[in-house]
């Protein structure tokens, strides 16, 4: 999405460039000055209104990574921890000959 918005704006941009090759070239008439230079402050005016947009939207994605990354970091930390406990806590394998000999030995 944004970089179809990205290329909107180039080609506005692209726009904006032609009209002022246009508007200083001697084929225009001082009449038609007037009318290029409301066209080119229209397009102007569209163009940073799309930046602000841009803008905005850029905002919200990265307060969208910054809460992503936040709970990245929570989950890795969960995961860290379930794999030390389940390390530390493993049930030790003894044989019931070995057990016997506990009691015995206690007894």
């Amino acid at each position: 999405e944004l970089e179809d918005q990205l290329a909107t704006k180039s080609k506005t941009l692209d726009e904006l460039k032609q009209c002022l090759g246009f508007n200083s070239s001697a084929e225009q008439t001082p009449e038609a000055q007037p009318v290029a230079l409301a066209e080119l402050s229209e397009m102007l005016g569209n163009l940073i209104n799309e930046v602000a947009q841009l803008k905005t939207s850029m905002r919200s994605i990265l307060e969208q990574w910054r809460v992503y990354e936040e709970a990245h970091e929570e989950v890795s930390l969960m995961t860290m921890r379930y794999l030390y406990c389940t390390d530390q806590c493993k049930p030790s394998e003894v044989s019931l000959e070995a057990l016997r000999n506990q009691v015995k030995t206690l007894q």
